[in-house]
């Protein structure tokens, strides 16, 4: 079983993660963390690093839901997705498979939930594949 799901991208690194944060939304998830990867190494350890972003996506009404089910699920909370400038040009979009983060825990409902949480990143990155609405 893979860890997560991924789209890749022909557009500019800005447009993948304002068509990643649209396509989220469209399945109930905000974003409320975002880790500029590339700013944080040069100005901690002065390393240049290619464009990468994550993002710290939440579906409120689904993490309420897992929290009640298994209350230190929170440390695998937000479902974090990240952005990625690749040298072939292409940018790469992908999300945690919460499946698959949760296998640690063993709780079945928890499972259930993880499952419901997976099919609406699975639908999100699937609408990142599909051209962008004008």
């Amino acid at each position: 079983m893979t860890y997560y799901m991924a789209a890749k991208l022909r557009v500019p690194f800005d447009d993948a993660i304002a068509r990643t944060e649209a396509a989220l939304k469209t399945e109930g998830f905000g974003v409320i963390s975002r880790i500029d990867i590339q700013q944080t190494l040069k100005s901690k350890i002065d390393v240049d690093f290619r464009p990468y972003t994550i993002l710290g996506a939440c579906n409120p009404g689904l993490a309420h839901e897992a929290l009640q089910l298994e209350d230190k699920v929170g440390l695998m909370l937000p479902c974090n997705v990240i952005v990625q400038q690749s040298d072939s040009g292409e940018v790469e979009v992908a999300a945690i498979d919460p499946v698959a983060s949760m296998q640690a825990i063993d709780n079945p409902e928890l499972t259930k939930a993880a499952q419901v949480v997976r099919e609406k990143l699975a639908r999100a990155i699937g609408r990142l594949s599909e051209p962008a609405a004008s």
